[in-house]
C-alpha cells in the first residue's frame, strides 16, 4: 500500500503551470491513503470520513467557505488573511487561489488533527516560526506559487509531502528539514536556487524518497542531498558534467532525471555508484558519446539519450559481454536527434533489449 500512496503523490507533484487542486479528485486519493494509515493505527480520530454511527459534526463555518465532513473549502474568495473561525476539528483546509500575504502564529492554533493544508497560489512571503506549532498530524503541506524566499522554519515532522515549488527561494538554510524522517516527496522546482544557496547540512536529519529541483540555477549535482533518495530530478538546470563523487551517496536511487542541462561528459565510474538504477534521463544535453558504465547496470531498463551530439555507438555501450550479468532487459533506449548514422550501428548492440520497439534511433535533425 505504501507504493500506491507514493504513486498517488508523485502524480500530483510535478511542477507545471498553476492548476487549482480538484478537491473531489484529491479526496479519492486521500481515501486510499487513509486505508493505508488504518493498517497501522486503530485510532480513527484522523480519518477524513467518520465511522458509521458517528453523528456528523456541525461546526461553525467561516463566511463564504464551504464545510463538509471536516473539509474546509475557502478557495477563490479573495481572502487577504486566514479566516479566524476555522473549526478546530478540521482535517483538510483549502485556502488556494487567494491573496493571503502572511501566515501568523495563531492562524491554525488548536487545529491539532489537521491532515492536509493547501495554501497554493497566494502571495505569502512570511510564515511565523510557530505557525505549525502542535500540528503534529499534518501530512500534506502545499505552499507552491507564493513569494517565499526560504524554507519555513519548524515544519511539522509528520509531513509526508511538501510542495514548495514556484516561489522565490534562493537559500536552503542549514538543517532546514531537521527531523523530517516521514517525508516521501519534496518538490522545490522553479525557484531561483543555485548551488551556493544550499548550505552544507541543509538536508541533515531528513529522510526522503523523491526530490525534484528542476528549473532552477543548479550548475552541478548537489553534494549533500539525503542518501535515502530513490528518485532525484534536476531537469532544466545548467549542470555541465557528472563527476565521480556526484552520485556515490545514493545507493538506493532508482530514477535519475538530468534532462535539459548542459552536460558534456559523465565521468567514467560515476554510474557504478547507483547499481540499482532503473531509469536515467540524459536527453537534451551536449554529450558526444554514450556514457561509460551503462553496460554494468544490471537493472537499468530505460535510458534517454536523445537530442545530444552522439555520433557513434559501440557494441558494448549498453549490454554486458556476458548475458547472465543483465538482470532486467531494456524496455526503452532513445537515441534519436543525434548525428548518428543508425545504419552503421550493429544489431547486436541492442541484444539485451526486450523488443525492437524498445530502441528509438531515427534521423538526425539539427536543432535550431
Amino acid at each position: 500500500m505504501r507504493e500506491i500512496v507514493l504513486l498517488c503523490l508523485l502524480a500530483l507533484c510535478q511542477a507545471k503551470p498553476y492548476e487549482p487542486i480538484n478537491i473531489m479528485n484529491f479526496l479519492r486519493h486521500h481515501d486510499i491513503m487513509q486505508q493505508d494509515a488504518g493498517d497501522d493505527d486503530d485510532d480513527d480520530s484522523n480519518l477524513l470520513f467518520p465511522s458509521k454511527g458517528s453523528p456528523p459534526p456541525e461546526p461553525e463555518c467561516p463566511f463564504g467557505c464551504q464545510c463538509f465532513l471536516r473539509v474546509i473549502q475557502c478557495s477563490d474568495l479573495g481572502l487577504k488573511a486566514v479566516p479566524k473561525n476555522i473549526p478546530k476539528d478540521a482535517l483538510m483546509i483549502d485556502l488556494q487561489n487567494n491573496k493571503i500575504t502572511e501566515i501568523k502564529e495563531n492562524d491554525f492554533k488548536g487545529i491539532k488533527n489537521l491532515y492536509a493544508l493547501f495554501l497554493v497560489n497566494n502571495k505569502i512571503s512570511k510564515i511565523h516560526p510557530k505557525a505549525f506549532h502542535n500540528i503534529n498530524k499534518l501530512q500534506l503541506l502545499y505552499l507552491s506559487y507564493n513569494l517565499l524566499t526560504q524554507i519555513p522554519a519548524n515544519l511539522p515532522k509528520s509531513v509526508l509531502e511538501l510542495r514548495i515549488h514556484d516561489n522565490k527561494i534562493n537559500k536552503v538554510q542549514k538543517q532546514a528539514f531537521q527531523g523530517m524522517r516521514s517525508l516521501h516527496v519534496l518538490e522545490m522546482s522553479a525557484n531561483p536556487l543555485a548551488n551556493s544557496g544550499i548550505e552544507m547540512g541543509a538536508f541533515d536529519g531528513m529522510s526522503t524518497l523523491y526530490l525534484r529541483i528542476a528549473e532552477a540555477k543548479i550548475t552541478a549535482i548537489p553534494k549533500d542531498l539525503p542518501p535515502s533518495l530513490t528518485e532525484l530530478h534536476l531537469d532544466y538546470n545548467k549542470i555541465g558534467k557528472v563527476e565521480l563523487e556526484d552520485l556515490y551517496k545514493y545507493k538506493n536511487l532508482l530514477r535519475l532525471g538530468l534532462g535539459y542541462n548542459q552536460i558534456k561528459s559523465v565521468e567514467n565510474g560515476s554510474l557504478a555508484s547507483i547499481p540499482n538504477i532503473r531509469e536515467i534521463h540524459l536527453d537534451n544535453n551536449k554529450l558526444k558519446s554514450v556514457p561509460a558504465g551503462l553496460d554494468s547496470l544490471k537493472y537499468l531498463q530505460v535510458v534517454y539519450l536523445h537530442a545530444n551530439s552522439i555520433s557513434s555507438v559501440g557494441l558494448h555501450d549498453f549490454c554486458p559481454v556476458e548475458r547472465k550479468v543483465k538482470k532486467s532487459p531494456y524496455v526503452g533506449i532513445s537515441l534519436f536527434a543525434n548525428p548518428l548514422k543508425y545504419w552503421e550501428v550493429q544489431p547486436a548492440t541492442f541484444r539485451c533489449v526486450s523488443g525492437r520497439r524498445g530502441v528509438q534511433l531515427g534521423n538526425f535533425r539539427r536543432r535550431k
